[in-house]
């Protein structure tokens, strides 16, 4: 299982970055989120993404946004007449991202994931777990039989995360806040370091942060999990 990291920016890029998106490569590709700038980077790499499955996991516009573009190349531009990618939301996802729902069938084959039940997406399991944060907010679990990723999606302090970090072999988990801020909807890198994952990459960090106390995700990162 080898990770890339498309993008990593916060809700505000980081200069010369694109938002949330990871390619997870396998036995096939999963996108997890969607963020802006993600689908221009993955063209960087060919044409049009070769992607068998696209897990979003919550609904705010820095996670899902390129979503847009993708639905308009697809039906008008390069990626027409290719196969679509089969996209999972959120269990109430569809309705939350109305009226475009319907138009992102166009582009791509539309699932609801429920809760704590593990789907298959692009020949891995994953497995679902709310979080402390708003817009259906989820963190995953991703395994290929043989290694585990575990992805925090964005959250605030929770017990969840630990859950969803334990016995993984890379937590790749957001750190948006400074230390020295009250932690609600996002949390601090000493958070972040403190849930004790036994391998744990920071992202959706600002630029404007100090040094985490961590290794740092940046555009381009490729880890073997």
């Amino acid at each position: 299982m080898r990770l890339t990291v498309i993008g990593c920016s916060p809700a505000w890029p980081n200069p010369g970055s694109a938002q949330s998106g990871y390619l997870v490569e396998g036995s096939g590709r999963l996108l997890l989120d969607c963020g802006p700038g993600v689908l221009a980077r993955l063209r960087e790499r060919e044409a049009w993404p070769r992607i068998d499955a696209i897990a979003v996991s919550h609904l705010h516009l820095d996670h899902v946004a390129d979503l847009v573009g993708w639905l308009w190349g697809a039906k008008v531009g390069p990626g027409r007449g290719k196969p679509q990618p089969v996209l999972w939301l959120p269990h109430g996802g569809e309705d939350g991202l109305k009226p475009l729902t319907e138009e992102l069938r166009d582009a791509f084959e539309v699932h609801e994931y429920a809760p704590r039940e593990p789907f298959e997406a692009a020949g891995f399991q994953l497995t679902a777990f709310p979080t402390r944060h708003s817009a259906l907010p989820h963190g995953f679990r991703i395994t290929d039989g043989q290694r585990t990723l575990a992805f925090s999606g964005d959250s605030g302090p929770d017990p969840v995360l630990a859950e969803i970090a334990d016995g993984t072999d890379l937590f790749l988990c957001e750190a948006t806040q400074h230390d020295d801020e009250p932690a609600d909807m996002h949390l601090t890198a000493a958070q972040a370091v403190a849930i004790g994952a036994k391998r744990l990459l920071l992202t959706h960090r600002p630029a404007e942060l100090p040094p985490a106390g961590a290794v740092v995700a940046h555009d381009g990162l490729e880890i073997d999990v």
